[in-house]
């Protein structure tokens, strides 16, 4: 019992030192950070507190790797931790997978969640635990809402080259007797886990705000697109109109023109008739008649030929403008399915909302919880007044007695004032017996003070309860403040889902540009993903790459920068979610957004 109380104590020690430290330094956390270590050497001695030897042939084996395990059957989003770990070839050992498992979950956010997990199944924890193991135990509960606290640390932590097998796990309390030295009282626990908690929630809030946010501008620009290809499309049946209207008169005028050229053709022959007639009178005359209608026949060829031709023109267009017709609709489709994306993400939002829901039902369930210990500590402070009371009255009785026995001795001092010489023995008496009741009397004063001084600590710490209550109820409003945001986000969720089901009736009759996913793609085809064993030096400040300058990519340029110069993060079309990009790439991409937007 006294082992998980002490566990308990640092474990929370641990992660106030490391919640603290990392505040006051504002970016994210190596795995040199020494309150980092120091957190996961506890965790570690939280987890091995109560394991059951198991024994194999090599011999006894003792490792909190098993119960870890188990995360991935009843969590499926765990199988991405267990995998990377089954694939370092480094670790050899069980003690180096379970450390390694629990850097990758507190890098993921999740430590908590997957440990929470294995509390509600203590049935499967049973196998490798103790019935009084701290994990076993209401211990274990308090251990997992404290470490929620820590989804506000960021940590960036490289298990290559690490030597996680052969780590002493010692405890170092340097830091934390420091800062027992320079704070003069310590806060109750449970409520710094009720303000880290708040803390996460306030931190979710604002994660479902700028994505909501995020939405809502995308939402914006599909409808300015799809605005302006509903003007494209008018324009282009418009187009299409004018060109089929076109189509049409030079049919009719090529009607005309072939029956201008048949009833031409007739006249002719009905002259030709006539001067067959008139060819014997006088050939010559003939002769020069028929060069000019061979001469015209020539001519109105030649005019058909051109019409022809023109004909042939007029159905390459046609044909052309199907083609784009059929271009436009794959586009339609394509944009229909990042739709289905967008569709996706809301269900995401809408799993996260969930999990709110739950943690502040957890809140509130704490909260009730310190209320009756409010209550415990009332009925505690009434007990301590009631004993003050009787205290009171003691001494009053004991004032009394002093004061007769003072009148008393006075009354014998004037008695005995002639009998001096006969009676010095019996003043020497009563001198000591008034010694006595002075050494009594100063006791009594003296627990008088002392039960003064308990008073004023009772009344303080009535006080502190008061206040305490006073801030439970901040909290209670504030919760509840939250239920109403949530209520709203849930509204604008689904007002934000109409909207979406009513772009995609409009994007269906709709056609999109092809020059923006052009664009996309030239990015994506320009730029080539550089090597790690190519770059030894950074590409914009050329530092030299060290253990603490490491290599990270530019998820648009594909070339490898420090982490100073690519601390920016940005959304791109080739990734649902904000990533890393260069200082260079995130000037132009602002620009860029800045100029599509005006």
């Amino acid at each position: 019992m006294e082992e998980r109380a002490n566990l308990m104590n640092m474990m929370k020690l641990s992660i106030k030192t490391l919640i603290q430290s990392a505040l006051s330094l504002g970016r994210t956390l190596d795995s040199d950070f020494p309150p980092l270590q120091q957190f996961f050497v506890v965790l570690e001695h939280c987890l091995k507190h109560g394991l059951k030897v198991k024994k194999t042939f090599i011999g006894q084996n003792k490792s909190f790797f098993g119960p870890l395990e188990l995360v991935e059957k009843l969590c499926p989003e765990a199988s991405d931790i267990a995998t990377s770990v089954k694939n370092l070839p480094e670790l050899k050992t069980a003690v180096g997978r379970g450390r390694a498992w629990l850097y990758l979950a507190l890098m993921q956010k999740k430590l908590a969640d997957y440990l929470k997990v294995l509390l509600d199944h203590k049935h499967l924890l049973s196998e490798f635990y103790e019935p009084d193991a701290l994990m076993m135990e209401e211990e274990g509960a308090v251990i997992v809402g404290l470490l929620v606290g820590l989804n506000v640390i960021d940590a960036n932590l490289c298990l290559k080259g690490e030597d996680l097998d052969s780590q002493v796990g010692v405890i170092d309390f340097s830091l934390y007797l420091k800062e027992t030295q320079d704070s003069d009282g310590q806060q109750d626990g449970g409520i710094t886990a009720v303000l880290d908690q708040k803390h996460y929630v306030e931190e979710l809030n604002r994660h479902l705000s700028c994505t909501v946010a995020d939405l809502q501008n995308k939402i914006d620009c599909l409808e300015k697109t799809n605005s302006k290809l509903q003007e494209e499309l008018a324009a282009a049946t418009d187009r299409i109109g004018s060109l089929q209207e076109e189509q049409q008169q030079l049919k009719q005028q090529n009607e005309l023109i072939r029956e201008r050229s048949e009833k031409s053709v007739e006249v002719t022959k009905e002259d030709t008739k006539v001067e067959l007639d008139t060819y014997k009178q006088s050939r010559q005359g003939l002769d020069e008649m028929y060069s000019d209608v061979w001469k015209q026949l020539k001519e109105e060829k030649k005019i058909r030929l051109e019409l022809e031709k023109e004909l042939e023109l007029q159905i390459g267009m046609k044909t052309e403008m199907e083609i784009a017709m059929k271009l436009l609709e794959k586009d339609t489709h394509e944009k229909q399915d990042t739709l289905v994306a967008l569709r996706q993400q809301l269900e995401e939002v809408k799993a996260i909302n969930l999990q709110m829901f739950h943690k502040s039902q957890n809140a509130e369930c704490s909260l009730q919880q310190k209320t009756e210990a409010i209550s415990s500590f009332e009925g505690k402070a009434n007990e301590m007044m009631s004993s003050m009371k009787q205290m009171e009255e003691r001494l009053q009785h004991a004032e009394k007695a002093r004061q007769g026995a003072e009148e008393r001795c006075n009354k014998m001092k004037q008695e005995l004032a002639g009998r001096l010489d006969t009676c010095r023995q019996q003043i020497s008496q009563l001198d000591s017996k008034c010694s006595t009741l002075e050494k009594e009397l100063k006791s009594e004063k003296e627990q008088r003070q002392t039960l003064q001084r308990e008073l004023h600590q009772e009344k303080d710490t009535t006080t502190l309860l008061k206040t305490e209550l006073q801030q439970m109820e901040g909290l209670k409003k504030e919760l509840r403040k939250l239920q109403d945001e949530k209520q709203h986000l849930e509204k604008v969720c689904e007002e934000q889902e109409q909207a979406l089901q009513e772009m995609g009736l409009h994007l269906s009759q709709s056609k999109l540009k092809m020059e923006d996913i052009k664009e996309v793609n030239k990015a994506l085809k320009g730029h080539t993903w550089q090597k790690d064993d190519e770059a030894t030096h950074c590409k914009q400040c050329d530092k030299e790459f060290s253990i603490s300058r490491r290599k990270h990519h530019c998820r648009n340029c594909g070339d490898i920068f420090c982490n100073t110069c690519s601390s920016n993060e940005l959304a791109l079309p080739s990734y649902p979610k904000p990533v890393r990009v260069c200082d260079t790439c995130h000037t132009l991409l602002l620009q860029r957004c800045s100029s599509n937007s005006s």
